[in-house]
């Protein structure tokens, strides 16, 4: 009897279990995990403590390793004296000022001096990292004229610069290496002697190119494993009142390559339009073009023998699509 008992009860306790089990809620789903790398993030600078930094670089550092997404930091208006790096693993950083002629990002070193800087490490900023974009920004070397002094020195790929300024003399603008691509949109770029120089693919679209004194715009150092060096896109070339005799480019390797199409040209451009920096061996291995050139600058009939006039097909070729194509196509955004 009391056996049967015993069953009963165990009975009714697995069948009270049981019941319970069926009608109890599921535990919550644990969330999944969203890898910071893959949020937007927006982080603000102020030169006067309002922001989340009061530098630049302060920033970018915060910032998290190779980025998948945007990441922008506003930068307040103030002068921001700072050598700035973007290094190679901060991906995908947006640079935007609240006014171009009110962030100015500034520094003075140039070739030579008590530091010992070369060209090479002599620049305000320098951009290692792919996927970076700066709008409203001035870009300065303040060394002032004496000789290579950088402001802006870009290594990464797919590099974009809108509405920026990038001041300076001698070396002013340094697209720097064979596999980077930059666009440069609606920018004011100025200097001294070869200021736009260095070996990666560029356009400069809509841009206001302004030399200070007679010397050379460009020296680019193109490879001759690149269809595509320097392209100027609907550009405008002025000068100060001293610059009357300014070369469109030299160069500074022997495959250099350059062209300007539906470029406006002031009187202060030289009717030989290029120089071969006493090489003539580079005439023959130097590519330098225009396209329906404007203005009292434009007297191609007198220009160098080894340059060319494209023809309206070829000029036609000179697509962003098809200068920035290669095995990973790319087509910067347009604003």
């Amino acid at each position: 009897m009391n056996f049967r008992r015993f069953l009963l009860a165990g009975s009714l306790l697995l069948a009270s279990q049981n019941s319970f089990a069926q009608t109890a809620p599921p535990a919550p789903a644990t969330p999944a995990k969203v890898e910071t790398f893959l949020v937007p993030i927006r982080l603000t600078v102020a030169a006067d403590g309002s922001g989340d930094y009061r530098t630049v670089q302060e920033a970018v550092l915060a910032v998290r390793d190779f980025m998948q997404v945007t990441a922008t930091i506003f930068i307040k208006n103030g002068t921001y004296k700072e050598k700035l790096l973007i290094p190679s693993q901060k991906t995908n950083i947006t640079l935007l000022g609240e006014s171009r002629e009110g962030v100015v990002l500034t520094f003075d070193d140039y070739s030579g001096d008590a530091e010992k800087h070369s060209t090479y490490s002599s620049s305000t900023v320098r951009v290692q990292a792919n996927d970076f974009t700066a709008e409203n920004i001035t870009f300065e070397n303040s060394a002032g004229r004496v000789g290579q002094a950088v402001a802006l020195h870009v290594e990464g790929d797919r590099a974009t610069f809108r509405h920026c300024r990038m001041l300076g003399n001698q070396d002013t603008l340094f697209p720097a290496v064979e596999n980077s691509r930059q666009y440069y949109q609606d920018c004011y770029i100025e200097g001294t002697t070869d200021f736009i120089f260095g070996g990666s693919t560029a356009v400069f679209d809509h841009c206001a190119i302004f030399s200070k004194t007679n010397s050379y715009i460009t020296a680019a150092s193109t490879s001759p494993r690149q269809k595509f060096g320097f392209v100027f896109l609907d550009c405008t070339l002025t000068a100060a009142p001293e610059a009357t005799k300014v070369y469109l480019g030299r160069p500074w390797r022997p495959h250099s390559n350059a062209v300007f199409l539906n470029t406006d040209m002031g009187a202060h451009i030289t009717a030989a339009g290029w120089d071969n920096w006493h090489a003539p061996s580079n005439e023959q291995t130097a590519y330098y073009a225009e396209f329906n050139s404007r203005g009292p600058g434009a007297n191609t009939k007198d220009r160098v023998k080894w340059a060319h006039q494209l023809t309206a097909k070829r000029a036609r070729q000179y697509t962003l699509k098809a200068i920035f194509g290669g095995s990973q196509g790319w087509e910067p955004a347009l604003k």
